[in-house]
């Protein structure tokens, strides 16, 4: 048996959303929409949407077509350069709960919508290695690598890394939504940007973790 638990980023592991908007806000201006900014309610209001999604709900006044795919690949870029210096506000006991989790016999993921570089971005922050099963982050995917939805990259890694059981750790309906379409249960990080409609596992902590999990994967 291999089992995995395969987290979301935004609300769940850490909220970059005050460093998303300045980042973004720079690039706005500098691409002379002087007059616009994006805070960080805005980010969060959009946080775990794909990030075409996002462009067409924050840039209208962007062109549609190649001048507004110009400043979201302009934001994300700047985005990724500027979470790798300054990080994000990260939830209590994340890296406690991984170690833990992986001394119980668990091996950790993360699949989030976000663009390609946003996840090393955190993980380079923080100085975590990742990529190999010896390391605390085993296996990563995202939206931005392959423009495949949640649910896709999610049964993706599962199958890639080999997993017998695994559950998904997030939180907002979407999260939940595409975890049901992967297959696989869901716990919801109930301090996080939204709410879940359906009766699910949860957790207000993080160190939670410890207990709920082998509680839904055993």
């Amino acid at each position: 048996m291999k089992k995995g638990v395969i987290f979301d980023m935004d609300g769940t592991v850490w909220d970059s959303s005050d460093g998303v908007a300045k980042a973004w806000t720079v690039k706005i201006h500098e691409a002379g929409f002087t007059d616009k900014s994006v805070t960080k309610e805005d980010i969060q209001s959009v946080m775990g949407k794909p990030m075409d999604v996002i462009a067409d709900t924050l840039f209208t006044y962007a062109e549609k077509g190649p001048e507004r795919d110009a400043l979201r690949a302009s934001c994300e870029n700047y985005e990724n350069e500027y979470l790798t210096e300054n990080g994000g506000i990260l939830y209590a006991g994340i890296f406690e709960t991984w170690e833990s989790l992986k001394k119980m016999g668990y091996h950790v993921y993360i699949v989030s919508n976000c663009q390609a570089g946003y996840i090393e971005s955190f993980l380079t922050y923080y100085k975590i290695a990742y990529g190999t099963p010896e390391d605390l982050v085993e296996d990563i995917e995202c939206y931005g690598n392959n423009f495949l939805q949640k649910d896709e990259n999610i049964r993706l890694l599962a199958e890639r890394n080999g997993l017998t059981a695994a559950c998904y750790v997030g939180d907002i309906q979407s999260d939940y939504d595409a975890t049901v379409k992967a297959g696989f249960p869901f716990i919801h990080a109930k301090y996080g940007f939204g709410t879940i409609n359906a009766d699910v596992p949860y957790i207000n902590s993080f160190g939670e973790l410890l207990k709920v999990v082998p509680e839904v994967i055993g």
